[in-house]
């Protein structure tokens, strides 16, 4: 293997175990809130309390997805654009 092979492979190892964290971390969120809801339901209280954890832990799902799946590196125009203007 190639070094940039070697590189190439490395980040996309990174990548997927980023991705896996991810779907790991829906999976808890959607557990985790779905108790929540069940309690709530069988309580039979009057105001949807687990909005709270949803809302507050939603943003954390957030912006854990826009760091997976946004793109990592900034495109070419991008670089240019950023090149010119500081000079």
């Amino acid at each position: 293997m190639t070094d940039t092979e070697a590189e190439r492979r490395a980040h996309a190892v990174a990548r997927l175990k980023q991705q896996r964290d991810y779907y790991q971390h829906v999976v808890v969120f959607v557990l985790f809130n779905g108790f929540l809801i069940v309690i709530r339901v069988l309580t039979g209280a009057g105001f949807f309390w687990p909005v709270f954890p949803l809302g507050a832990w939603g943003v954390g799902l957030i912006t854990h997805t826009w760091d997976t799946f946004s793109p990592n590196s900034p495109s070419e125009r991008r670089i240019r654009r950023e090149m010119d203007r500081m000079t």
